[in-house]
């Protein structure tokens, strides 16, 4: 039993308004749920994707008001990236990124692929990805942002970092079924990047483990990334795996109802927050495809809260 790649990665925002106007008319993303923190329905809980919501492609925002920033450290989710279509595309991305004041790295090379590292408006530390043989591309967002041409496809490869990658490896390939494809230098301090990925493979579905002689650990704050979310097929591939996670001697969440998805959460050794996610139903189970995004949308177990909720949620355009 193996996950399927990445669901989805849910990072922290100070600022719901900031955070869509980056995203959406900054980098061409799709808004495909407007919806709440269900652990703390007063907050803003935000859902970008491709065109179709397909799984694989949400990257999503908790907004937390006057949340500090984040303080580097390690025993955290470093960096998230988001696929393109290719090399080409990314000289597209770097002309328009320091358009929009954002702190660009620059062109590498990283697991076999060209990508392009930056900062977002909060610090966020981000990848685009040139996907040149995705098995998976996404549908582009028709929004007249960005040309269809090279935009954003859907989640790429997700980074760790740790002290000892061990623990988190072994939890990756023994009890989550990925695979070690490779080992690399991960930048010019000569750390170690373990490379795993899981399913059918490719770009979606691969894990980046960085080892770092960093003692202090990250403090969560805006910008940072709260948890990431793989693949599994439906509740009752989920139900299994809630017994191989248990057995396996890990404390967790036991399934929870998402709605759009059955989720069940539980911390690697190293500290850092995993989640399974079925892929379905899916977020077009109470909205049409081109309807997605446009109001705020709550699951049946919120709706006779809507006008508490409303009333405390600034509102975003």
């Amino acid at each position: 039993m193996n996950v399927n790649g990445i669901h989805h990665v849910s990072a922290l925002t100070a600022n719901a308004q900031r955070n869509l106007d980056f995203y959406v008319k900054g980098l061409g993303m799709k808004l495909i749920k407007k919806s709440v923190n269900q652990d703390e329905p007063t907050m803003y809980h935000l859902f970008y994707g491709d065109e179709i919501a397909s799984p694989g492609s949400d990257l999503t925002f908790f907004e937390i008001p006057m949340l500090a920033r984040r303080r580097e450290g390690t025993n955290c989710i470093s960096a998230v990236s988001l696929r393109v279509p290719g090399e080409q595309a990314l000289e597209f991305w770097e002309k328009r990124l320091h358009e929009l004041g954002a702190e660009v790295c620059g062109i590498e090379t990283r697991a076999g692929r060209s990508v392009l590292r930056f900062l977002d408006h909060e610090g966020q530390n981000m990848m685009l990805v040139a996907d040149e043989k995705g098995k998976d591309h996404g549908v582009p967002v028709k929004n007249g942002f960005i040309p269809e041409d090279v935009a954003i496809r859907g989640l790429g490869p997700v980074e760790l970092t740790v002290r000892d990658a061990g623990p988190t490896a072994a939890v990756l390939t023994d009890i989550l079924g990925f695979h070690k494809i490779g080992e690399e230098q991960a930048d010019e301090s000569g750390q170690t990047l373990h490379i795993f990925e899981s399913g059918e493979g490719g770009a979606g579905t691969e894990v980046h483990v960085k080892e770092s002689d960093e003692s202090r650990r990250e403090r969560p704050g805006r910008g940072s990334v709260h948890h990431v979310a793989f693949r599994v097929n439906d509740e009752e591939e989920l139900k299994r795996w809630h017994e191989k996670i248990s057995e396996n001697g890990f404390t967790n969440s036991g399934i929870v109802e998402r709605y759009y998805f059955k989720a069940l959460y539980f911390r690697e050794p190293n500290g850092i927050l995993f989640e399974l996610s079925t892929d379905g139903p899916g977020f077009a189970v109470d909205e049409s495809i081109d309807e997605l995004g446009q109001s705020l949308a709550l699951p049946p177990y919120l709706e006779h809260r809507r006008k508490e909720i409303e009333a405390r949620l600034k509102p975003i355009r």
